[in-house]
């Protein structure tokens, strides 16, 4: 990894504002960093010295005059996003101010191969910063405190496959991949504008995200949002089962569920839930029956959620919990269960993990950037 050139204070901030702006002229990086024109002009000076920033073109003003317009330089370098789905593994490559530089997808088993063709197609002289990679699991320090690690064995042999693929020297982080959903229905998604929300997602298994200020909230050992450790079943006479909750709620069950009450009449058994979802867009009485039962499920777990954290929006998101036709029963269970709360479906998709860390992978590298900064002071 080529390290990032030492930067004066300035340099720095202004680093940070253009890559957050994409392109900026000085008068306006001067209004975003804070400063006065001459250090602004300096400092761009100083970044177009090392190749951090370039000039991009003019704007004219309305008195007619043209400034000139800057953007990030091949040297700012770029940022690779990682998501370990359950079935899909998603790559995105990122400059620095966001613009999508490579992607690819492929099979969870051909992870590592997934992660060499997005490396292959970055450009040359766009060293890389930084590494994100989405896993379902709780992330915690490696042994003697090097590197993070998946906690448990969830996501611990596919992270390793892809460890491999991994270029050596580049700082790689690992993040829950609800987390990473959430922030990007916190910035593209369902939440824009909104501050404090939780993310709900059901689909495979379940999570929370939970952001409150802006920020997620990860909790003292980085497990804010397991669901599935939550006790079920809880009633007299039941003894609560490890991960049961997520057992019960998971797509295997919803599919078990449906095969229990399919009729020969009623067609082939869905083994999918996409077919079983596709099904009820089509009007059949069994799959509608099996999901409105699932959301009204789904309902009390998002009233449970908001009684532990009064979010006061709950956007629903997997690859169950997202399809429309569960949003009025959940808000149906919420509104009898729970005090007044806005329940939405996301809007990012299945591509919201990858949106998400590839924002955290940038707002990283640019870390790295800057960072430089308070080394040369």
């Amino acid at each position: 990894m080529a390290r990032a050139p030492r930067l004066t204070e300035s340099a720095g901030a202004v680093f940070a504002v253009l890559a957050e702006a994409g392109s900026a002229t000085r008068p306006q990086l001067a209004t975003l960093a804070g400063l006065s024109k001459p250090t602004v002009s300096s400092a761009v000076a100083e970044l177009e010295g090392v190749r951090l920033a370039a000039h991009s073109g003019t704007s004219s003003g309305g008195t007619g005059r043209t400034a000139a317009v800057y953007r990030l330089g091949p040297a700012a370098g770029s940022v690779l996003a990682v998501d370990l789905g359950p079935a899909l593994t998603r790559v995105r490559g990122c400059a620095l101010d966001g613009t999508l530089l490579a992607e690819a997808t492929g099979s969870r088993a051909g992870a590592a191969d997934v992660v060499r063709e997005a490396l292959d197609a970055l450009p040359d002289d766009a060293p890389l910063r930084t590494i994100v990679v989405a896993v379902g699991d709780v992330t915690a320090p490696g042994e003697r405190g090097t590197g993070m690690r998946p906690a448990t064995a969830k996501a611990g042999p596919v992270f390793d496959a892809v460890a491999v693929a991994l270029p050596p020297g580049v700082p790689v982080h690992l993040e829950n991949n609800v987390n990473c959903a959430a922030l990007a229905e916190l910035h593209e998604g369902a939440a824009r504008g909104r501050h404090t929300f939780g993310y709900l997602r059901i689909g495979v298994g379940i999570g929370l995200g939970i952001v409150v200020g802006g920020r997620v909230l990860r909790g003292a050992n980085g497990a804010a949002g397991e669901l599935a450790r939550l006790p079920y079943p809880w009633a007299d006479g039941s003894e609560p089962r490890h991960e049961a909750l997520e057992d019960y709620m998971g797509a295997r069950s919803l599919l078990r569920r449906a095969a229990e009450i399919w009729q020969k009449t009623d067609g082939p058994c869905p083994r999918t839930t996409d077919r079983l979802l596709a099904l009820a867009r089509k009007g059949s009485a069994p799959a509608r029956a099996v999901l409105d039962r699932h959301a009204v499920d789904v309902g009390r777990l998002a009233a449970a959620v908001i009684a532990v954290l009064d979010p006061g929006l709950v956007v629903l998101g997997g690859s169950t919990g997202a399809d429309p036709r569960l949003l009025p029963g959940v808000r149906a269970e919420v509104e009898r269960l729970s005090w007044p709360t806005e329940v939405v479906s996301s809007t990012v998709g299945d591509l919201g993990t990858v949106v998400g860390a590839a924002r955290l992978a940038v707002a990283r590298g640019v870390q790295t950037v800057t960072e430089a900064a308070r080394m040369k002071d």
